[in-house]
């Protein structure tokens, strides 16, 4: 089979990736190792407003825009005192900066059922599930790769989607530089008795940030997604707990900012690491989204840097179509994308450090720095600028 694009990896942003470059004209097959009848994923995802433009343009914005809980203040709390009290509360709202929200943020299972089914409406995009890439071959003016179940693909261009220990950076040759916190994150969502008024909340105490991020409501009950970072034994801890138990240590946790918490999922767990590629293209292939890197989840970062990895590809595609996965391309690709990714995984690995200061001296310290950035209005607002990464 010949196609113009292959991208390996059916998560949400491959096929983001395959929805955009399908509209955009191209051949595309998506190859995704999952068969579709995976576990309910009850995390969320926040999409900053560049990536807006993105999913628009790959025809999915309208869809999802009725399901979306607006994000348009972000609010910090130190409650690293003696008493784990809410001592500093800044809050960054998107209206000094934009008449927009900062983003929006969706059930992760709504994407899952309507990003397969936007691949489904489109005739240039085969999206092959239950099939992984298992070999790469490239030359000067095409890439050739094996299937699991022995399909060869030729194409332009190979996108590699595939995570963090992504088969096809491996097989271009490509290194990672990873860094270990010792941290897991649990993810679940609550409902809530004070509305979150739009309002995202991370808190920070000792051990990482519990961030509340805003939902729609669930059952006419204010709901938030929660992504709570601890040690590793903490985190394994605090997951083995019976259901009293644990909604006792969430509403511990949480300061009451949003009142009564209950869950109303399940509780998923996953280790917190950072990990950035050396290059983000070698022959016929560019790296995107986790196989480039992996961000701790601080900031709604993560999946809004590999949107931009997507931005930046479509456009280089779009002003040569003709150079499609050409080495003009894909230098120009790794220039336009690496610093910027270098420069904000090492931003969002200090915050995530501060985050888990435990000496009270440390504690304090945070607690000062961020009334002094909050406090100079010239500040907040190029912080809140730089948080959107705008492009």
């Amino acid at each position: 089979m010949d196609t113009d694009i292959l991208i390996s990896g059916g998560g949400i942003a491959g096929m983001i990736a395959a929805a955009a470059f399908g509209s955009a004209g191209f051949t595309v097959v998506c190859v995704d190792p999952a068969s579709g009848k995976a576990a309910a994923d009850e995390r969320s995802t926040a999409f900053l407003q560049p990536a807006r433009d993105v999913l628009r343009r790959a025809g999915l914005w309208d869809t999802l825009l009725p399901h979306a809980a607006p994000l348009q203040v972000m609010r910090i709390i130190d409650a690293g005192g003696p008493e784990g009290e809410a001592r500093q509360n800044a809050s960054f709202d998107a209206s000094e900066i934009s008449d927009q929200p900062f983003g929006w943020n969706f059930p992760n299972r709504l994407l899952r059922d309507v990003l397969p089914q936007r691949l489904a409406e489109m005739a240039n995009v085969s999206f092959l599930q239950n099939i992984t890439t298992t070999a790469l071959n490239t030359r000067e003016t095409e890439a050739r790769v094996t299937l699991s179940d022995g399909q060869r693909i030729r194409a332009k261009l190979v996108i590699a989607a595939d995570g963090r220990d992504s088969p096809m950076r491996r097989a271009a040759g490509i290194a990672v530089r990873t860094t270990r916190f010792g941290q897991k994150a649990l993810s679940f969502s609550v409902s809530h008795t004070i509305p979150h008024d739009n309002i995202s909340t991370e808190l920070h105490r000792s051990g990482g940030p519990f961030t509340l991020v805003p939902l729609p409501d669930r059952d006419g009950t204010p709901a938030s997604a929660v992504v709570w970072m601890e040690r590793g034994p903490e985190a394994e801890r605090l997951r083995a707990l019976p259901r009293e138990a644990f909604e006792d240590a969430i509403n511990e946790r949480s300061c009451g900012v949003l009142g009564q918490l209950r869950l109303i999922t399940e509780i998923g767990i996953f280790p917190i690491i950072a990990q950035r590629a050396e290059r983000m293209a070698g022959q016929r292939i560019a790296l995107m989204a986790e196989a480039a890197h992996v961000l701790p989840p601080i900031g709604a970062q993560g999946l809004n840097t590999s949107l931009a990895d997507l931005a930046a590809l479509l456009d280089l595609a779009i002003a040569r179509p003709e150079g499609l996965g050409d080495a003009t391309m894909l230098t120009a690709y790794h220039t336009a994308r690496h610093n910027d990714i270098r420069l904000r995984s090492l931003g969002i690995e200090m915050l995530n450090r501060a985050s888990m200061m435990a000496p009270a001296p440390l504690r304090d310290l945070r607690s000062a720095m961020l009334g002094l950035l909050h406090g100079a209005p010239p500040v907040r607002r190029a912080l809140m600028r730089a948080g959107l990464g705008a492009r």
